[in-house]
């Protein structure tokens, strides 16, 4: 495990005004997101939807890396260039989403556990041969009535911890995403004590199985309102109470932190990532504080394609657009 290589790529990954593209949907995912614009969800549509994106014009500026699905790291251009290719050409790593979903929590069946370590240390070494050079895997933490339980957040941090370690041993970038839902009604204080508790249990884990936190990047939920609680906190409280909450439990090794857009709306997550960088100096956080966004950046190319080949230009301006303005947020310089 060379950990400067480790390093150096974390640390390229979360450049001064550069983030992430999280286009790992799964084909049930992603079918949802077509049938919203009327498109049917073949093999060729998500190529090519996905392939317009890659090829977007000057978006190397503001995204950095792009997390892809395993049918999408093995495809090829329409003009027989890997996909692969495509991104490295433009300068953007290329990563791969290696979990393999979620299933109830043995005995906590209100609560989820995310799965795949079975042979994940060789498909590493098949996707780090695609040319991947970081993976990621996401951890579910519900909040509701008597949970989060500290089982649930143990067996999925456990987990998250061993996919990091079986990542650096074949020379890949571990993002570790322990997500806690928005869902529900809870106030941000709930948020903020359920996403204390999984960070702490999480870095407990990753200190167990070795992992050099130089050579990764955590990819967490902001603290945040619930989505239909009452008297959401708004972007100031949010900024202070997500460092507040990071900073009692993410050790300043880690090169940065990309916050998931988890489901926000477009705006409300820039707004959200710009407070926190406005927020940073002062609060003295030692991380590069940026985003690895999916619907975040896709809602509006998504809209602006729908499925026409004709659209692809209008398309690409959406999602540059979309890239700049998260671009600024990650400065700190967002001017809705």
């Amino acid at each position: 495990m060379d950990i400067d290589h480790l390093a150096s790529t974390a640390q390229a990954l979360v450049a001064p005004g550069k983030g992430i593209l999280a286009a790992d949907e799964s084909t049930r995912t992603i079918k949802r997101r077509f049938d919203s614009i009327n498109v049917e969800s073949t093999e060729e549509n998500r190529r090519d939807y996905r392939e317009l994106l890659f090829r977007t014009g000057g978006v190397a500026e503001y995204i950095s890396g792009v997390i892809l699905y395993d049918e999408t790291i093995r495809q090829d251009a329409a003009d027989g260039t890997p996909l692969v290719d495509v991104l490295s050409g433009q300068g953007i790593f290329p990563g791969i989403k290696v979990d393999k979903g979620t299933k109830p929590v043995p005995g906590a069946p209100d609560e989820l556990l995310t799965e795949g370590l079975d042979g994940l240390g060789e498909r590493l070494t098949e996707y780090a041969e695609m040319g991947a050079r970081f993976t990621k895997w996401r951890a579910v933490i519900t909040i509701g009535p008597d949970i989060p339980s500290p089982y649930c957040i143990d067996v999925n941090a456990h987990a998250l911890a061993r996919f990091a370690a079986l990542s650096q041993q074949a020379g890949l970038v571990p993002i570790v995403e322990p997500e806690v839902l928005m869902d529900g009604d809870h106030d941000i204080d709930r948020c903020f004590d359920a996403t204390e508790a999984t960070l702490r249990e999480t870095f407990y884990q990753l200190g167990n199985q070795r992992v050099a936190l130089e050579g990764i990047l955590l990819k967490p939920n902001m603290v945040l309102s619930g989505a239909s609680a009452a008297n959401r906190a708004g972007p100031e409280e949010v900024a202070e109470k997500t460092i507040a909450c990071f900073k009692r439990a993410v050790p300043a090794a880690v090169p940065g932190i990309v916050f998931l857009s988890g489901g926000q709306p477009d705006e409300e997550a820039t707004v959200n990532l710009d407070a926190i960088n406005r927020h940073a100096p002062a609060a003295r956080a030692p991380w590069e504080l940026s985003f690895s966004y999916g619907r975040g950046l896709q809602a509006a190319p998504l809209k602006a394609w729908s499925g026409k080949a004709g659209n692809g230009e209008a398309a690409q301006q959406a999602f540059y657009e979309r890239a700049q303005a998260t671009g600024a947020a990650r400065r700190g310089e967002y001017a809705p």
